[in-house]
């Protein structure tokens, strides 16, 4: 069996997320303190019993979800899983894959998520941009249809995240047009999401560009384990070619469905384990390969239940 581990991005989290497994694994309120160390500010208490409105913010949200990704992966290391083939993170998850990959320390991590989300929330003014999904459109249909209504003000496709199952991102009021005439197209469903800034649009270049001088000032490593980025859906041939496209990472298209089948694909994965909140990336590799059994580990039980899969194997 040959596995790959992957990390959710914002929109996973939730109120009292990874309480059962903190209570049968030190590390995780150990990572946590780690991390409220750095940042001045308590994320266990605030992911115990925060309001969903809070755990929203993207300034919470982004550190919240990658010292949780990383978490949980001590967790599994802990627990007897074996190194994966392949490392890769939906969107912010790709920093955690990056901590995974030991390309950087969680310490340098923690501070360049919290500089990422900060430039992130003040690159557009409040309740000027969003996200939106649309569910049953042809991926070039989607694109094609934000290319009719971005002028002035900006709509696009952002994240491709299974077949049939696309994000777009930009100006609110250009994501409400795009909204109705993806109705109109015949488009199944088509809403806004509960995200407070336009990520991955064209409308966060400037973040990108002040987050670069962060990316720069950081000491990394070459990835342990080959790391699929989402810009590319590659792992990246060297060091400086994997940092020019993370420096990119905020203003380009996230490629999940490409990602998973290069997991599968060019890595070989036969299983795909998803370390962090909730069981979102598992649903969306249901979508793009049926074939490939995903697993989430949030909880014991999970936990459990993907070591005796691993395990399986050999016991056959």
């Amino acid at each position: 069996m040959t596995i790959a581990i992957v990390f959710p991005g914002q929109g996973s989290q939730s109120v009292g997320m990874l309480a059962a497994l903190a209570t049968e694994h030190d590390v995780v309120q150990a990572t946590f303190a780690e991390a409220s160390e750095a940042l001045g500010q308590d994320l266990w208490a605030l992911s115990q019993t925060g309001t969903k409105e809070a755990l929203a913010d993207t300034r919470v949200t982004q550190p919240l979800m990658f010292t949780s990704g990383v978490a949980v992966w001590r967790v599994m290391q802990s627990a007897g899983v074996p190194m994966p083939s392949a490392f890769a993170g939906h969107s912010l998850g790709e920093f955690a894959a990056m901590v995974a990959a030991e390309m950087l320390s969680f310490a340098d991590g923690i501070q360049l998520v919290k500089r990422r989300a900060e430039l992130m929330a003040a690159a557009v003014a409040e309740g000027e941009g969003g996200m939106a999904a649309l569910i049953g459109m042809d991926d070039q249909a989607v694109v094609d249809l934000c290319e009719s209504i971005t002028g002035e003000r900006v709509s696009e496709a952002v994240n491709f995240n299974a077949p049939g199952q696309v994000a777009i991102s930009g100006h609110i009021d250009a994501l409400e047009k795009s909204i109705e005439k993806a109705r109109e197209l015949g488009c199944r469903k088509a809403l806004m999401l509960a995200v407070s800034v336009p990520n991955h649009s064209s409308l966060m270049k400037p973040a990108g560009v002040e987050l670069a001088d962060t990316i720069d000032s950081i000491e990394w490593s070459e990835p342990s384990r080959p790391l699929v980025q989402n810009a590319t859906a590659k792992a990246a041939a060297d060091l400086p070619s994997q940092l020019e496209h993370l420096k990119a990472h905020v203003y380009n298209p996230v490629y999940w469905t490409r990602t998973v089948e290069a997991l599968r694909d060019d890595h070989a994965v036969t299983t795909i384990l998803e370390a962090g909140p909730g069981k979102v990336l598992t649903g969306l590799s249901k979508r793009i390969d049926r074939s490939l059994p995903t697993m989430p580990v949030d909880s014991p039980e999970t936990l459990a239940a993907a070591l005796e899969a691993l395990q399986a194997p050999a016991a056959g």
